[in-house]
């Protein structure tokens, strides 16, 4: 079996995974060609699949490559779905709660509690999502010192935080609400404005905004009053 050459494994860890080729990438999701089709070709041949067919067919399209068979093929749909979750909310404008709902739904399957913080420029452009803390949610584990650092740190314009409920049932606890008016407060404060906090299930979402427990953009019209 023909395995990665050592030196793509040294450029990823010297330089990042941001200086490899495609090529390159690909060869590190593999591990290994076989005995007939080297890792290089292989991937070569992978990369040309990549970018002359969607994405929808991809492991079907995948396992006609000479040398890949399902483990494989799934290995590098896998990498691409993943990757997708991870970067599809950038510079994604947040207009209205539903905007940034499929965002946070590879969370809401979780089965442990994410606090969530999204930051956002002054386009409204996600910026990213951090993941705050994981655990249960209660005021002595979100401190608004940690949130609003995050949101400094990244140069944030506003922001929306968010949590997870993994026992289905969206509707917010007492807990839930003195967190959200405390961030509030500080938000005011920081001069970095809190537009939402949206509660995240399997099924469904609960958004402060909607249900005006929570201000939202300063000075919207009546109309507007759930736009962020």
């Amino acid at each position: 079996m023909e395995k990665i050459k050592p030196d793509v494994r040294e450029k990823a860890i010297e330089h990042g995974f941001s200086f490899l080729f495609d090529e390159e990438l690909v060869m590190l999701i593999l591990g290994a060609g076989t005995k007939q089709i080297p890792v290089e070709l292989m991937a070569e041949n992978i990369v040309d699949v990549l970018d002359d067919f969607d994405t929808e067919d991809i492991v079907e399209n995948l396992m006609q490559i000479k040398g890949v068979g399902q483990g494989k093929a799934l290995a590098v749909a896998a990498a691409l779905e993943l990757g997708r979750r991870r970067s599809s909310h950038l510079r994604a404008p947040v207009k209205t709660p539903c905007d940034i709902v499929p965002f946070l739904k590879n969370y809401a399957v979780n089965e442990k509690e994410h606090f969530l913080l999204v930051t956002l420029n002054g386009g409204q452009e996600i910026i990213k999502i951090h993941v705050i803390s994981v655990g249960t949610l209660n005021r002595t584990l979100i401190h608004p010192r940690e949130v609003f650092s995050v949101a400094m740190k990244a140069n944030a314009a506003a922001l929306i935080v968010s949590h997870n409920h993994p026992s289905g049932n969206c509707q917010p606890s007492e807990e839930d609400i003195a967190v959200t008016e405390t961030l509030e407060r500080v938000s005011v404060i920081m001069g970095i404005e809190l537009l939402d906090h949206v509660i995240v299930s399997r099924e469904s979402y609960f958004s402060f905004l909607e249900h005006k427990m929570i201000c939202g953009k300063k000075n919207a019209r009546p109309v507007d009053r759930v736009a962020l």
